[in-house]
């Protein structure tokens, strides 16, 4: 299911831990497999679940509950958009709207039609001083999301 490789990156993380807490690895190994694969279906989450010997109910416990986890198909651009009450009211569920609007997306969680962009609401990115906020593949902040400055960020993405 996952490449030699992811495996033996998952296995650095398990090395980490003593053999009874290997549980304490699962957020690193999600992480990984979704890397390689780009979500995580139930069945790789279970394969995770296996290969670090839990049982599989704890590795979807923290799946599902991390935004950080496509449990469906994303598409090459995940823009996470923050429109709790600090981002919204400094504009967060205007940047949503807008972000939805120019790429032709009918709502939140939906890709556009060319598969490369998923916009998804997001909890507190813990950045309400340069909001409105969004986070670009779950690694990189981007503040202060004006239209103008969606237009430019959509531009270098493309």
């Amino acid at each position: 299911m996952l490449s030699q490789e992811s495996l033996k990156q998952i296995d650095r993380e398990l090395a980490k831990y003593p053999a009874e807490r290997n549980r304490s690895a699962v957020m690193s190994a999600l992480r990984i497999a979704q890397t390689e694969l780009g979500w995580l279906a139930t069945e790789t989450i279970e394969f995770v679940a296996n290969y670090i010997r839990i049982p599989a109910t704890q590795a979807m416990e923290v799946a599902t509950f991390y935004g950080m986890y496509n449990l469906k198909p994303v598409g090459k651009y995940k823009l996470a958009v923050c429109t709790n009450l600090p981002c919204a009211l400094r504009g967060g569920v205007n940047t949503a709207e807008y972000l939805l609007e120019k790429l032709g997306i009918s709502k939140l969680g939906g890709t556009s039609a060319d598969g490369k962009f998923t916009v998804v609401e997001a909890e507190c990115l813990g950045a309400c001083g340069d909001a409105p906020v969004l986070l670009l593949n779950n690694h990189k902040m981007c503040s202060f999301m004006t239209p103008e400055a969606i237009d430019k960020k959509l531009a270098e993405l493309v």
